[in-house]
């Protein structure tokens, strides 16, 4: 169900993480939210960098805002995005060093190996499932931030499957059959996912599910990617009357690319047809939109909408409004006005850029998204950023009588 965007044309987000005020340095370390906000520094920190964050991206022109991930800890490389559900759930304990057979070997010497081998995982132990200790609070996290946004709020996590190739099994679970582990872990991020509907959410995104890698890497297991199906949409499920987005890139630690020589070629019908949701996410901005043709055969009958990456969350230079109309101009080839988003490729919060680059990227969408509108005849959404009345500073214009003092007759 589109809610968000139903009345939008070519609306304009971010994928979800944002850079941190630099005073914002409290973690919540494993605790619950609740915790944590009884500390009145940490309920002071947690909450004004809320409204810092939500009124950067008012300022900046985006339709529908995000949380920032501002409730993660700022670990090596983005880690809490993973952990924030590992370290609540019951079920598994410890903090060891695992990189799975199936991620890339990467060598010392290189960035991702240090920031990969610094992730720590907890072991699966028994069954999973949400602890009652400490909840994820997904609800509260939406309603704190809603609260200080006239913009719908979009909720962003984790995919549950997306967790399992992370997870050693010692206890609870057939060691060799990943299946009921990624079932379970689906089970339990859909029953945070309806309170969190209920709560009054309406957009929801789930981030990184495992399909696309598998689609690209290893296509020749379908069952595996019919069971992943399956588990995302039982993950969804129940969430009548909320726009579901799924957010899909090829990596971001520490703004990192993961993996090369990647393609959405063999996941496109999966995404298009056969998931529960209503927004896909795709990077496009590294590649120059090179993989938009792969929506041509979907054009004239695509359900859902399409979330096109137009900015990079790697490149630390700002595109121009100019760069976001013209990738813009080349998704309209093969995707319908009604069904295109504008947004980044991935986040700009994993360790990523500072918050005046995050502001101004995120500004170039909404002026560029503007550009096509206005060559399409859509409304334009208003964007404080460009406002010249509204600068920071503003440049003094010399009196006209003075331009010429000095030069004689």
């Amino acid at each position: 169900m589109f809610t968000a965007t139903a009345d939008l044309m070519i609306p304009t987000t971010v994928t979800g993480s944002w850079p941190r005020p630099r005073w914002y340095d409290l973690r919540l370390d494993g605790r619950s939210l609740s915790t944590r906000m009884k500390d009145v520094v940490f309920r002071e920190q947690f909450t004004d960098a809320l409204a810092v964050l939500l009124d950067d991206q008012a300022r900046a022109g985006l339709d529908i805002a995000t949380h920032g991930d501002y409730f993660h800890d700022e670990d090596i490389g983005g880690h809490q995005w993973h952990r924030y559900p590992l370290e609540r759930w019951a079920g598994m304990q410890g903090d060891y060093s695992r990189l799975s057979p199936d991620l890339p070997d990467f060598a010392p010497g290189s960035i991702l190996n240090e920031v990969i081998a610094g992730w720590r995982w907890p072991r699966v132990v028994d069954k999973v499932r949400p602890s009652e200790a400490t909840p994820l609070e997904y609800a509260k996290i939406w309603r704190l931030a809603q609260a200080r946004s006239s913009k719908p709020v979009k909720f962003g996590t984790v995919c549950a499957q997306g967790l399992d190739p992370l997870l050693e099994v010692v206890g609870g679970y057939d060691g060799t059959d990943r299946r009921e582990l990624i079932w379970d872990l689906a089970s339990a991020m859909n029953q945070e996912l309806r309170a969190l509907a209920a709560a009054g959410c309406k957009v929801i995104q789930l981030e990184e599910p495992l399909l696309h890698y598998i689609a690209m890497f290893h296509p020749e297991r379908q069952d595996l990617l019919d069971f992943l199906v399956e588990a995302f949409n039982h993950e969804v499920s129940g969430l009548e009357g909320v726009e579901v987005w799924v957010h899909t890139c090829w990596g971001n630690p520490n703004m990192q690319r993961a993996v090369d020589d990647v393609s959405y070629a063999n996941s496109l019908e999966i995404y298009l047809e056969r998931l529960k949701l209503d927004v896909w996410t795709v990077e496009m901005t590294e590649e120059a939109g090179v993989e938009l043709k792969l929506f041509k055969p979907y054009k004239d009958t695509m359900k859902v909408k399409v979330a096109v990456g137009v900015v990079s969350h790697r490149n630390l230079q700002v595109e121009t409004p100019e760069d976001v109309a013209r990738l813009g101009r080349e998704a309209l080839k093969y995707i319908k006005p009604e069904n295109l988003v504008l947004s980044t490729d991935c986040g700009f919060g994993r360790q990523g850029g500072n918050r005046l680059i995050a502001f101004y990227k995120a500004a170039s969408i909404a002026l560029g998204a503007n550009i096509l509108r206005r060559e399409l005849g859509f409304p334009e959404t208003a964007v404080i950023a460009a406002d010249p009345n509204l600068q920071v500073d503003t440049f003094e214009v010399p009196h006209a009588s003075s331009l010429f003092a000095g030069l004689g007759d």
